[in-house]
């Protein structure tokens, strides 16, 4: 049977886990492959971890043609994504984009929460570079690194708060993206805050689905 193959283009199993749980449980009818790119950085945080991301997630890209009827890249960078699309014959849809359109096709004005400050110039230029800077807030840091979120999920979760609780007062929002893969099902420890989250992973495998459709 065919899959959707959510490729994690860093090295921590336990991220792709994450994933895939998420793809499995926001579309339990479709069959999900989980692959992680053992040869990546153990987490993308900046430019120089997604250029030494890049080569061995697009042997992986290459490897799920022909296996699968379409790929997620589980970065929230898009690391690699344009070379990926180009490569690939079948979909390939990156978390990030996958966030900016559902925010836009919900009718979200939206802010990000990322991990580090070094990754907001990154998601800045997606967000200009895809056309989403005129439904955009603000891309925020919560300063805990990728691998804290699985770590330490109560400290993450209210770094997480803190920064949704201030772009809902100060960026004139209505919704909050989670701008990391890592981050994905937490919206769950969230609730007590007005505002609608978009998990980055459960986005791009609903799109993701719908272009196989």
């Amino acid at each position: 049977m065919s899959a959707i193959t959510l490729i994690n283009p860093n090295s921590t199993q336990a991220m792709t886990d994450s994933m895939l749980a998420t793809a499995r449980k926001v579309l339990p009818g479709v069959v999900f492959e989980g692959w992680t790119s053992v040869d990546g950085p153990p987490a993308i945080q900046g430019r120089e971890d997604g250029e030494r991301a890049i080569p061995p997630m697009l042997d992986l890209v290459w490897k799920a043609y022909g296996f699968g009827m379409a790929v997620v890249i589980g970065c929230f960078d898009d690391t690699g994504l344009a070379e990926a699309k180009a490569k690939s014959p079948i979909p390939v849809v990156g978390i990030g984009e996958a966030s900016f359109h559902m925010a836009r096709l919900l009718g979200h004005r939206f802010s990000v929460v990322t991990t580090l400050p070094v990754s907001i110039p990154i998601i800045e230029e997606n967000i200009r570079a895809g056309g989403f800077a005129d439904i955009c807030g603000r891309v925020r840091a919560s300063d805990i690194p990728v691998l804290e979120l699985e770590a330490d999920p109560a400290a993450a979760c209210a770094a997480i708060a803190r920064e949704a609780e201030a772009a809902r007062r100060e960026d004139d929002v209505t919704a909050i993206v989670l701008g990391c893969a890592g981050m994905t099902g937490l919206e769950a420890h969230l609730s007590g805050i007005d505002a609608h989250f978009i998990d980055p992973v459960a986005s791009a495998c609903r799109l993701a689905h719908a272009l196989t459709c």
